[in-house]
């Protein structure tokens, strides 16, 4: 006999778990998606002291006792991709199923057009966002114009490169190591063209696109909100993506016998007119790869000013250094965002990690490459410049993770209140509106 019961149940913890499924291929961090799967159950009538969510980096386990039965069921996740429009309209949907009193197979048919729905941005114009937010990236660090099209031209064909690796199903890893050197080596070569005063600059800037901020900034996230597996898995992915782009640069450093460019100045002295453009550019085109909604690419491109005229503004005013800079612009437009989020109806990373990548470092970490190339040969003095090369890189890639994820933490005991009450507010109407329906049908039989 089929128990009708039972398979309603298993509809629900189904969809339960494909909500966190999506969340996850698509670089939500763990706190949002034990969050939105709690409202998704909520929505099914399926409660806390019902419910256990456990959650890691490629698996999902979810366990329900309700009406005398126990369910458990794993879903694993099957590739992490960085989708900010999924998260956004996932997450906005398990609020319209509540407040709409959708049935779970509406839910599911609108959960199957998210997934279904093409990207806002075509193959060429993410490419191309991509090639545009290095060159941003590389003006920032102090190139010319012709030089930031050098660096745009490199990293356009290491991104389509990469594509290719992917569409080919490579290895993730091999298509950054592949990616990185061809991004690397058409830089190197673009440096005997002509019409360049700051030929080296593409050097650092090529390859800004593959930098892995979303995974860093959910590692650091989830483990500060103690998914320690979770945080701790992401942080590996980060590392090993981080490899794989040093090896990937390594490798064509070693191959062309770069000279060691890393001499050139490392604080730029423009004019902050260019800056402010710059940096709208690079974090305009970054949104492109996480397909940020095409109305909010202003906002992020403002939110990438932000960021660099702060961290200018307090190293050239202040005095402070690269890292505290980096850390006081990721912290206030991260600030700015809690704000934001609610004029945008989009989670805070879809403003905040597009715009604070365009604050990753350059020459910290091309210095810190050179000299583990040639550690064998170092004297004291050059080994401690390395030393010191590679702290303030770390220093600054820290500073960014830690201001974008700072004030979000901090908040969320305040926007968990909130929302509580939205959801029970939310719950008890559509108990109203059942009831009514119910009073209303019986009156008409």
């Amino acid at each position: 006999m089929i128990d009708e019961k039972y398979i309603e149940l298993n509809n629900k913890v189904q969809l339960i778990l494909r909500v966190g499924q999506l969340l996850m291929e698509n670089s939500a961090d763990t706190n949002r998606i034990v969050r939105s799967m709690k409202r998704t159950a909520a929505f099914a009538n399926i409660f806390d002291e019902q419910i256990q969510i456990h959650v890691t980096y490629t698996t999902i386990m979810i366990t329900v006792s309700a009406d005398n039965y126990h369910i458990t069921k794993l879903q694993k996740c099957q590739q992490h991709n960085v989708d900010m429009q999924i998260i956004s309209e996932v997450s906005r949907l398990t609020w319209e199923a509540i407040e709409m009193d959708f049935s779970v197979e509406e839910f599911g048919r609108k959960l199957d057009k998210i997934v279904k729905k093409k990207n806002k941005y075509t193959s060429f114009i993410i490419n191309l966002g991509a090639a545009l937010a290095c060159g941003g990236v590389g003006k920032m660090f102090g190139c010319d114009f012709v030089a930031a099209l050098y660096t745009a031209l490199a990293a356009f064909i290491g991104f389509f490169i990469r594509s290719v690796c992917v569409k080919g199903k490579i290895n993730p890893y091999v298509a950054i190591q592949i990616s990185s050197f061809f991004a690397t080596t058409v830089a190197y070569f673009t440096h005997f063209l002509p019409f360049s005063s700051t030929p080296w600059y593409p050097m650092l800037a090529c390859a800004i696109f593959i930098v892995p901020g979303v995974p860093l900034i959910n590692a650091l996230e989830d483990m500060l909100d103690g998914y320690i597996t979770a945080g701790m898995t992401r942080a590996m992915n980060t590392l090993l993506m981080v490899g794989a782009m040093t090896f990937g640069i390594l490798f064509a450093i070693k191959i062309f016998s770069v000279a060691d460019f890393t001499h050139i100045e490392m604080i730029s002295h423009q004019p902050y007119i260019i800056y402010v453009i710059s940096a709208f550019i690079a974090s305009a085109g970054f949104s492109t790869m996480f397909d940020v909604p095409p109305r909010l690419l202003w906002v992020v491109g403002l939110g990438g000013v932000i960021c660099v005229c702060v961290r200018t503004l307090s190293m050239d005013l202040l005095g402070v250094g690269m890292p505290i800079g980096t850390f006081l612009g990721a912290m206030t437009v991260s600030m700015i965002a809690l704000k934001a989020v609610h004029w945008f109806h989009v989670p805070t990373h879809v403003l905040v990690i597009p715009s604070a990548i365009a604050l990753m470092p350059g020459i910290f970490m091309y210095r810190l490459l050179f000299n583990i190339i040639d550690i064998d040969t170092l004297s004291a003095a050059e080994l401690l410049s390395a030393v010191q090369s590679g702290v303030n890189a770390m220093l600054v890639i820290l500073a960014i993770t830690i201001g974008v994820a700072l004030p979000n933490i901090l908040a969320r005991k305040y926007f968990d209140t909130i929302n509580a009450k939205r959801l029970r507010r939310a719950l008890t109407e559509r108990k109203y509106r059942q009831h009514t329906m119910c009073k209303y049908k019986l009156s008409k039989s």
